[in-house]
């Protein structure tokens, strides 16, 4: 759904601190859009708010505290008295195969990257339906696309993100809310750095795999292609655009690959379609 005046539009974004979240805020900023910045540790931010005291709202928020969640979002309302476009950002990576992580690990992960983002569409959502207008955008990860050993858990979440994503766009196109999900490839951001997690034990057996892509990846920190200042520009294109996208893909890498996953799905259900369709009573 097109957001009637984008100008006016106010943002609530997660992970403001770093990457694609901290880039967002920027971008908008620049362009006169009010935001609502959110972040583990707000003064990260207090630069920039100093910059644009009228436009960026510094406010601290661990999304996986859901009563934290809700305090936040109203707040923001309080403040700008709407809030239009909501961005879930904040996410953390993990890295190592499924048997290495511990449990508190994988739950860890999972309480980031999908009940997060839920615990902060649930304390927002009243406000859009009342509005009947506004717009979400979940940042998804090309390990949705088709996952890499090593991405077991982290892949699940982002897979259980844009499941969550489709039924939620269904559940709200009626009332005038639009949802977009975002999947980037390898940017420029600290998320191999900062935001990448390893896992707990090592077992030698998955050198092979899910070990070999560990040292790709890390050996990749900092080389990314892709320009988070682009993203970002992407994103309010696309958030504002007379049509935005169900799905965003970033990069020639995720570009590639989705078309790659979409052509080796479409072969293989050619093959076993017969196979699949002698089911019937």
């Amino acid at each position: 759904m097109p957001i009637s005046d984008p100008s006016s539009a106010v943002w609530f974004v997660t992970g403001s601190s770093s990457g694609f979240g901290r880039a967002l805020v920027e971008a908008l900023v620049l362009k006169g859009r009010r935001v609502a910045a959110t972040a583990r540790d707000p003064d990260s931010l207090s630069a920039l708010a100093a910059l644009y005291p009228d436009h960026l709202l510094p406010l601290k928020l661990d999304v996986t505290n859901p009563e934290q969640a809700q305090s936040v979002v109203d707040v923001a309302l309080e403040h700008f008295g709407s809030v239009e476009v909501v961005v879930n950002n904040a996410g953390r990576g993990l890295i190592g195969a499924l048997e290495e992580h511990s449990e508190d690990q994988m739950r860890h992960n999972m309480e980031t990257n999908f009940f997060g983002p839920v615990n902060v569409l649930r304390a927002v959502l009243p406000a859009l339906r009342r509005q009947k207008r506004g717009h979400i955008v979940n940042i998804s990860a090309a390990a949705a696309i088709s996952n890499y050993p090593g991405f077991s858990i982290y892949g699940a979440a982002k897979c259980a993100l844009e499941g969550m994503s489709e039924s939620l766009a269904a559940e709200l196109k009626p009332l005038g809310i639009g949802v977009t999900i975002v999947q980037p490839g390898p940017f420029r951001t600290d998320f191999i750095g900062r935001s990448l997690e390893k896992a707990a034990k090592s077992v030698a057996d998955y050198d092979r795999s899910s070990g070999q892509f560990a040292k790709l990846i890390m050996g990749m920190n900092g080389k990314q292609p892709g320009d988070p200042a682009k993203a970002a520009e992407a994103i309010l294109s696309a958030v504002e655009s007379e049509s935005p996208p169900l799905r965003l893909v970033l990069g020639r890498y995720a570009i590639d690959k989705v078309k790659k996953k979409l052509a080796a799905t479409a072969q293989e259900l050619e093959r076993w379609e017969k196979t699949g369709a002698d089911t019937a009573f």
